[in-house]
C-alpha cells in the first residue's frame, strides 16, 4: 500500500514542465554557479505546488531549465500527508512576492544554502509600502508567531495565536512618507471624520528578518497597525492603493556565501509596479 501512494504521489505533486510549459512566466538569472543560481520570482508564481493551488510554479521552471536537480532538496508534505516534490528549493518567497530567490542546483550547494539559513547568516532586505506613518526613522519588530486562531491560512503575532509560538525579529528602515489623497468611501477608520480624512499616509520601508517565520514581514507589519499594501489577508478590509494589483512587498537583495567561499550580494532590480508607485508619489529609489 505504501508503495502504490509513494508512486502516485509522485505523479501528482512532481513539478512538470510538460503539463504548463506556455503558462511559465520569462524568468530572470541574477546569479548563477556551478551549485546555486538566483532568479528574480515574479509576483503571481508560487514557489512550489503545496496540494491545493495550481501552478505554474518556480519548480517547473527549475525542472525544464536544470533537470539534474530534479533531486535536489528536500520534499514537503501536503495537508493530506502526500509528498510534494520541491527541487532546488532551499527558502520561499509568498506568492504574490516578487524578488530574488536562491536556487540550489547541486546536492551540495543546497546543504551549503541550507546551513546559512540555519545559521542565520544570510542577509535577506525586503522593501515595502506600508499603511500609515511609521513615527521612527528605524526600529526593530520583536513578536513571536503563532497559527492564527481564526483564520487557517494566517498566522499572528498577536493575542489569540494557537499552537507553538516562535521567536520572530524584523529590522526596519523607514525609506520615505507619502500622503496620497483618497475617496472617503474607500477609507475604513474608527476615527472621527475631518478634514483630513480624505488624505492617507503611506510608507516605503526596507526590512530585514532576523528569522524566517512564514509570512514574517507581513504578520508583523499587520500587528503594529502598518499593514502591507495590497495584502488581501492580513488587511483583506483595506482598499487596493498606488496602483498595486497584489500585495506591496519586493525582496530587494541577499547575501550569502558560495560553495567556493565567496561572498556574494545579489539586487533584484525594482519592478514594474513598485516604480510607478515611486513615479506616482515622488519617491526617488535606485
Amino acid at each position: 500500500m505504501s508503495n502504490k501512494s509513494s508512486s502516485k504521489t509522485k505523479k501528482n505533486h512532481r513539478p512538470s514542465t510538460k503539463a504548463r510549459p506556455t503558462k511559465l512566466p520569462k524568468i530572470n538569472v541574477l546569479y548563477e554557479d556551478s551549485d546555486i543560481v538566483a532568479i528574480n520570482k515574479p509576483a503571481g508564481i508560487m514557489v512550489h505546488p503545496d496540494g491545493r493551488a495550481k501552478g505554474p510554479f518556480i519548480t517547473d521552471w527549475v525542472m525544464e531549465h536544470y533537470p539534474r536537480a530534479a533531486k535536489v532538496g528536500e520534499p514537503a508534505r501536503a495537508v493530506d500527508g502526500t509528498e510534494i516534490l520541491r527541487p532546488g528549493i532551499v527558502h520561499r518567497l509568498d506568492r504574490e512576492t516578487s524578488g530574488v530567490l536562491l536556487i540550489a542546483k547541486t546536492v551540495k550547494g543546497h546543504a551549503f544554502l541550507k546551513k546559512q539559513f540555519q545559521d542565520r547568516t544570510i542577509k535577506k532586505k525586503y522593501i515595502a509600502f506600508v499603511w500609515g506613518d511609521l513615527k521612527e526613522e528605524f526600529g526593530t519588530i520583536t513578536r513571536p508567531i503563532g497559527r492564527s486562531g481564526s483564520d487557517f491560512r494566517r498566522y499572528s503575532a498577536s493575542r489569540g495565536s494557537r499552537g507553538v509560538e516562535r521567536e520572530a525579529e524584523t529590522y526596519w528602515t523607514k525609506l520615505a512618507t507619502v500622503i496620497v489623497p483618497m475617496k472617503l468611501e474607500n477609507v475604513s477608520s474608527g476615527r472621527n471624520k475631518d478634514s483630513t480624512e480624505s488624505k492617507q499616509r503611506f510608507t516605503l520601508m526596507e526590512a530585514e528578518p532576523k528569522t524566517g517565520r512564514t509570512h514574517q514581514i507581513r504578520v508583523h507589519f499587520s500587528a503594529i497597525q502598518h499593514p502591507v499594501v495590497g495584502d488581501t489577508l492580513y488587511a483583506p478590509n483595506r482598499p487596493m492603493e498606488l496602483g498595486f494589483k497584489r500585495t506591496a512587498l519586493h525582496a530587494r537583495s541577499i547575501e550569502f556565501d558560495t560553495v567556493k567561499g565567496e561572498h556574494v550580494k545579489i539586487e533584484a532590480p525594482l519592478p514594474n509596479d513598485f516604480k510607478a508607485a515611486c513615479k506616482a508619489t515622488g519617491i526617488e529609489i535606485q
